[in-house]
């Protein structure tokens, strides 16, 4: 590597540990500006809109460079993703009503017509589509179609019909059937398990050690899941309604 570009490395930039790897730092760093994801580097964007490639708004880790890598590795993908900021108007960031088994509970967008967030838009080509699509299988990839959802590129430009991943769990409420926000991964399960002895006695009483088992244990992520319902904790996200791809 031209020792120039060393500084263009996500270890350089602070961004190289992915969720998958480091589960309580879900949804991972994400970049401080837009850039094209190329390997192991996060080089600069010649423009903001990419033909030929599908939207997909990216509400936790898929806005996480090293995530993002770590998905395209492990299937030998290579090619290059753009990622680009954009303040998007009509979901905000609540939490999926399921646990995951890389060990962290993960992030679904939820229906909220006056919340606007600043979210990364990754444009993706056909074969990478395909990788994100099978590496979410708790999740329907939909339409946020205008006039309803806005996505607005840094230049401006309103994006038409991007995508996003909703989860079909449903999602997390506080107790008054709202959706609540993803507060970051330590808070959020230190939350939960301060409030749920069942699932103290599943996962432990630590965020460390909720990771470390629901990692170990395909079923007791399956079981801790059951038990979101079973307590009352699940709500509609709000977005039920909208195109499955």
């Amino acid at each position: 590597m031209d020792p120039r570009d060393e500084h263009r490395t996500l270890r350089a930039l602070g961004l190289a540990d992915a969720p998958r790897d480091h589960p309580l730092s879900y949804p991972g760093a994400w970049p401080a500006a837009s850039g094209l994801l190329h390997g192991d580097e996060l080089l600069p964007l010649d423009r903001l809109t990419h033909p030929g490639r599908t939207p997909v708004v990216a509400v936790g880790s898929n806005a996480s460079p090293a995530q993002l890598r770590h998905k395209m590795a492990g299937f030998a993908v290579t090619s290059p993703i753009p990622m680009v900021r954009a303040r998007v108007t009509g979901i905000d960031v609540g939490v999926s009503a399921h646990i995951s088994r890389a060990g962290y509970v993960s992030a679904s967008p939820v229906d909220a017509p006056a919340v606007t967030r600043e979210l990364f838009v990754i444009w993706l080509n056909p074969e990478q589509l395909a990788l994100i699509d099978g590496t979410e299988p708790h999740y329907d990839r939909v339409l946020l179609p205008a006039p309803g959802f806005r996505v607005e590129l840094e230049n401006g430009e309103a994006l038409l019909d991007p995508f996003a991943y909703v989860n079909h769990h449903g999602v997390l409420h506080n107790g008054d059937g709202i959706p609540r926000s993803h507060p970051g991964q330590r808070p959020l399960l230190t939350e939960l398990l301060a409030r749920s002895q069942a699932l103290r006695e599943l996962f432990g009483a630590t965020p460390e050690e909720f990771c470390a088992r629901a990692r170990a244990d395909a079923r007791r992520c399956e079981r801790g899941t059951q038990l979101f319902a079973e307590e009352n904790l699940v709500t509609a996200s709000g977005l039920e309604h909208l195109h499955v791809r």
